[in-house]
């Protein structure tokens, strides 16, 4: 089977329609030398032959249809309800682009609105764009947002149990301006930060201080006093979330957060090699005009019936290039549809049935694992639905050895955190069932024994 788009008769109409007599005159102005007729190509496969082709290609590729996945780390195994892909895929969602012509864009716009709303709704706070790239380029932007709010402020705080991805995204973003940048650490005990060398740090010159809520660890940090130092100080509060865990925790708009960022990834996206991802980004009142990307808002057209348009669009193609609030030209419509759809199929308690089987299953492996003779968790603080496991032996042999058998048995941390050599980061979520962590618990135990005979 061949695919010929035009046929001999359909070619000859079209080249008298232009005035010439062959395909051959109508590239004469082109050099011979310069066309090329014959192409270093293997022989053409027929549409069976290439689909055959292709699944043998693709099946060399492990999946997580095949593997059982304890790796976390800001890209999460979560289970996708099938509403999810079956609207996202639809022509008019999967076809469509940047929504400039609100009366042929509704649906679109609605679908961006109504994602905006689930934000806001899901982090406490009162505005949110219609998304950024993905979370750690939203938390850069946070920082770029708050220096430009924050007059005579021009310092940032990092706390260091932010994901080392993300600390890196921001120093990339920041080196331009030359904004200093102080990491405050986190406590070898609990996994969150030294509250006395946050507040030691803080001054006039703060701008604000960036957060992670769960954090790299997957500990809670203590937003509470945290929120208290930083408005104290007179500085603006940036917390980047996991909007999963949201369906449990308190939301950070109800801590004085001036900025919610995260990763979106968990809400109905597949983790599909990395990519492409969304950032969501929510932020006070008093900020919203401040905000990279762009809002969609809720309007009334002439005859009174309820309509959508492009709200905010303070970007450089939009205004000049030196006034604008970001350099972020789109936003990832596509992912976010994904996550809206996932947010309204699951609802306010599906959300939060989800959250807690995270938590719950969470809990248990980390009881599991941390019995085991040789192992504990590392840190005392509390956590969601991820923990580090201190580990007798290197954790990278646990991990190749579970590798044997289809077990993706967590992240080493030695290549972020030089000082935690021992220590793996494992991630449980609803797809987990007792049995598989079980038997990454008995693994875990023969690996080490198996080390420790050696």
């Amino acid at each position: 089977m061949s695919y010929v788009p035009h046929t001999e008769a359909e070619r000859r109409e079209m080249l008298q329609a232009i005035g010439v007599s062959s395909i051959e005159e109508l590239f004469a102005d082109i050099p011979a030398a310069l066309r090329r007729t014959h192409w270093n190509l293997p022989q053409g496969l027929s549409e069976l032959e290439v689909v055959r082709h292709l699944t043998a290609l693709a099946e060399k590729n492990e999946t997580l249809d095949r593997y059982v996945c304890f790796l976390g780390a800001g890209a999460y195994d979560h289970y996708i309800p099938a509403v999810v892909e079956a609207l996202v895929s639809r022509g008019e969602f999967a076809t469509a682009y940047t929504p400039y012509q609100p009366e042929v864009s509704q649906g679109t716009l609605q679908a961006i609105f109504e994602y905006q709303s689930l934000i806001c709704e899901l982090t406490g706070m009162p505005v949110a764009n219609a998304s950024m790239y993905d979370g750690a380029s939203a938390l850069a932007e946070a920082a770029l947002l708050a220096l430009n709010a924050a007059r005579n402020r021009e310092e940032i705080l990092l706390l260091r149990s932010i994901h080392p991805e993300y600390r890196t995204t921001v120093r990339t973003y920041l080196t331009p301006r030359k904004t200093p940048i102080r990491t405050v650490p986190f406590e070898a005990k609990t996994g969150t930060v030294d509250l006395e060398a946050l507040e030691a740090q803080l001054s006039d010159r703060t701008a604000a201080v960036l957060v992670q809520y769960p954090n790299f660890f997957g500990c809670l940090e203590p937003m509470a006093a945290i929120a208290e130092r930083t408005k104290r100080a007179g500085a603006l509060l940036v917390v980047c979330t996991n909007p999963i865990a949201l369906g449990v925790l308190k939301p950070p708009g109800q801590y004085g957060a001036d900025i919610v960022v995260g990763e979106g990834q968990p809400l109905g996206n597949p983790i599909a090699f990395g990519g492409p991802y969304l950032g969501f980004f929510a932020v006070t009142e008093a900020l919203m005009r401040r905000m990279p990307g762009r809002v969609v808002g809720e309007t009334r057209d002439r005859a009174g019936r309820r309509a959508f348009v492009m709200t905010l669009r303070a970007r450089e193609q939009d205004i000049r290039r030196e006034k604008a609030t970001s350099n972020i030209c789109t936003n990832q419509s596509l992912n976010a549809l994904a996550a809206c759809v996932y947010l309204a199929a699951l609802g306010k308690e599906g959300l939060r049935e989800v959250a807690t089987l995270n938590l719950q299953k969470a809990h248990y492996a980390a009881e599991r694992l941390g019995a085991l003779p040789g192992f504990s968790l590392r840190f005392s603080a509390p956590f969601f639905n991820e923990f580090v496991l201190k580990c007798s032996v290197a954790p990278e042999r646990l991990i190749e050895y579970a590798l044997k058998h289809q077990v993706l048995a967590g992240l080493p941390l030695r290549r972020w955190e030089p000082e935690l050599p021992e220590g793996l980061l494992l991630c449980v979520t609803e797809r987990r069932t007792r049995e598989e962590i079980d038997r990454l618990a008995e693994l875990i135990g023969e690996a080490a024994t198996r080390e420790g005979n050696r």
